[in-house]
């Protein structure tokens, strides 16, 4: 066994080095002059500069989350440099928010027309005092990528914020179809004051387990990935459903998986209905298209279209949560659009790549009143002027194909490192370039981040032990074979 296993493995080396090679002599870096041919490294990680900064920065905060200080004025394409000059490939680009690698030199241009400056520092109360130009800027974006079926837009300052207005939408829309109208009366107008019905009525939003949708107070209640990140803080008594746990391969374990939505749907309903017993009805239901802090689960186009059907028979928002998944890193402009959904979602909510928050919404969940969604800034015109450019560059330059192409060519490898290497990493999954592995236990999940960022490639973790990967748009084959060449070698010490 070990001679065989020796043999494919070394043949695996061999192909990715010749293939590195290749793409290293034939990819274009038009985009990024200057992009660095692969990571190097300066010294150890962290690097004697990053703890002394470190040391600094936790002189005024916990700051024990930070992996590395970078400078973003060496930072280029998918090559991120910290404050040690190490220069390390980025798969995880920052946490998935970054559509079109470091410094792009469209992007790098913008600020040099003197009205975008002047969008920029002259930042508007969006809710009451736009600019003459708002309306246009919105439309544009709606042609360009809102999902099919939505006409209306909301623009917030993040992902969070952006889940926690759709939670108000779907509130307002279920109360206004339950009184038959906006008409409040004298009784709600006064007891929303205290806190209490019939104006602050009993509702709830059905989310799944595992998932992470944020962490302001409405949020937190549908976020069910780590306890850190909820401990100590009051929450709403809001249901959790299953989500559905798949065996890997999927085409070997078909008659499971479909057991496994199932059995998660009847729960959903089970819920439901327990909900509405309790008096606190389900006014929506929050999932994301792939759970992704929960540890990158997938469900199928069946699990999703069957429940949607279940919050139309229960009169519940169909909240797709696209924070992480929008913006193209799966191949498509939106994750859900994989799932041929019978009807929109009624909330689509987005930040990330789209460098700002914000949500699509149908015309039953618009309010009917000023002022119900609305806060000082209710987005940002800078970061608007910016998703206009990324979103032309993305069309004009076919990135998402670029995405797809890229994505099944790290998956099929990944599936060989993972036949190769098993136990060691199993269950390869994902979309696109929205891809992760699953590795024996939190632990070794944990060294192999650790061994690549000193080899030079920054990857991410999510919960429990999975190894996920974030890139840009822009992340070619060439960059791909760097990371897989990396990993193999990761693999190979253990």
């Amino acid at each position: 066994m070990w001679s065989r296993c020796t043999r494919t493995r070394s043949e695996l080396y061999k192909h990715v080095l010749l293939n590195l090679e290749y793409q290293r002599r034939c990819s274009s870096f038009a985009s990024f002059p200057g992009e660095p041919v692969g990571p190097s490294l300066q010294t150890p990680v962290p690097g004697p500069k990053t703890k002394r900064l470190l040391a600094d920065l936790n002189k005024i905060q916990q700051a024990n989350s930070t992996q590395i200080f970078v400078n973003y004025d060496k930072s280029i394409g998918n090559y991120i440099v910290d404050a040690d000059d190490n220069v390390f490939l980025d798969t995880f680009t920052q946490i998935s928010s970054i559509p079109l690698g470091y410094n792009h030199p469209e992007l790098l241009k913008l600020f040099e027309n003197e009205h975008n400056l002047k969008s920029l520092i002259n930042r508007p109360a969006l809710g009451v005092f736009p600019g003459d130009d708002w309306p246009k800027k919105l439309s544009n974006i709606m042609s360009l990528v809102a999902p099919k079926g939505l006409h209306h837009l909301n623009t917030m300052m993040c992902g969070a914020c952006a889940n926690e207005n759709a939670f108000k939408h779907a509130f307002m829309a279920y109360q206004r179809r339950t009184r038959g109208n906006d008409d409040f009366s004298t009784e709600e107008q006064t007891s929303c004051g205290f806190n209490t019905p019939p104006g602050s009525p009993h509702l709830a939003i059905m989310s799944f387990q595992h998932a992470f949708h944020g962490r302001t107070l409405g949020t937190l209640s549908t976020t069910r990935s780590k306890y850190i990140q909820k401990i100590d803080i009051p929450a709403f008594d809001w249901p959790a459903a299953p989500f559905p746990a798949y065996k890997y391969p999927l085409e070997e374990n078909e008659s499971y998986n479909q057991n496994e939505d199932n059995r998660c749907l009847e729960q959903v309903e089970d819920l439901m209905e327990q909900w509405s017993k309790k008096g606190i009805p389900v006014a929506g239901v929050i999932l994301e298209p792939i759970q992704s802090e929960g540890g990158d689960n997938h469900a199928s186009a069946d699990f999703f279209r069957n429940l949607q059907s279940i919050c139309k028979k229960h009169n519940a928002a169909f909240i797709m949560d696209e924070v992480q998944t929008g913006g193209g890193p799966t191949g498509r402009f939106w994750c859900h659009e994989y799932f041929d959904l019978e009807s929109p979602p009624d909330i689509v909510t987005f930040s990330k790549k789209m460098q700002l928050g914000g949500y699509f919404f149908n015309e039953d969940m618009k309010p009917r009143q000023p002022y119900r969604t609305f806060n000082t800034w209710m987005g940002d015109p800078g970061k608007v002027i910016m998703l206009e450019s990324i979103l032309n560059i993305i069309l004009r330059d076919n990135l998402l194909q670029l995405v797809r192409e890229t994505g099944d060519y790290m998956k099929d490898h990944l599936n060989n490192l993972e036949k190769e290497f098993s136990p060691l990493i199993h269950s390869t999954r994902g979309r696109g370039t929205f891809l992760a592995v699953t590795a024996k236990t939190p632990e070794l999940r944990d060294d192999i981040i650790n061994r690549l960022r000193n080899k030079g490639v920054i990857c991410g973790g999510s919960h429990p032990q999975t190894l996920r990967l974030r890139t840009s748009l822009t992340f070619t084959k060439a960059h791909a074979d760097i990371f897989l060449d990396k990993l193999l070698q990761v693999l190979k010490e253990f």
